[in-house]
């Protein structure tokens, strides 16, 4: 029932990622210190930093990378760089390869029930009708550990039955 897909902005960061590393690599030319200390960045900047999206942390990464193509003296080449990977995910984000449907139709549900109810499959039923896609993001216990909170990301079959669908999902829930 659960269903995982990659965001556009995911496929598009995986495609640049090859051509970030590869001018690292390119730069740092056997370099054993400056490798580490680049790893070192690169894994400061994903791990410390508010968790952002795949966009975002491309966009960092491509900074970092021509910033490292800067500062070791290689002017042209991060200029090169950093305007042909600019021009490439401008390119990947308005061709729309993978994205199916705008993302103004997925939407996010979140629904809090009491923690002695057996939640796991009780929304199944619901879902397969009404809903076209569903993802279930996490859970978290809230109101001082009563009760749980589930988050969704869903994608409606019909948008007109949204509140069949809500009337049902408070009924099973109690």
């Amino acid at each position: 029932m659960y269903k995982n897909r990659y965001s556009q902005g995911f496929v598009i960061t995986l495609a640049m990622l090859p051509a970030v590393v590869e001018l690292v690599i390119m730069l740092v030319n056997g370099n054993i210190g400056a490798g580490v200390a680049i790893g070192g960045a690169f894994s400061l900047i994903r791990f410390r930093s508010a968790q952002g999206t795949a966009d975002e942390i491309a966009a960092i990464l491509i900074a970092m990378g021509a910033g490292i193509a800067f500062g070791m003296g290689y002017l042209a080449y991060g200029v090169v760089i950093l305007l042909a990977l600019a021009l490439l995910y401008v390119l990947f984000a308005s061709l729309r390869l993978f994205d199916s449907k705008p993302l103004r139709e997925e939407r996010l549900l979140k629904v809090t029930v009491p923690e002695s109810l057996e939640y796991t499959d009780m929304f199944d039923e619901p879902f397969s009708r009404y809903l076209k896609r569903v993802e279930r993001l996490g859970v978290k216990t809230t109101g001082m550990g009563s009760m749980f909170r589930l988050s969704f990301k869903i994608r409606m079959k019909n948008e007109k039955e949204e509140k069949e669908f809500i009337d049902e999902l408070r009924t099973r829930n109690g």
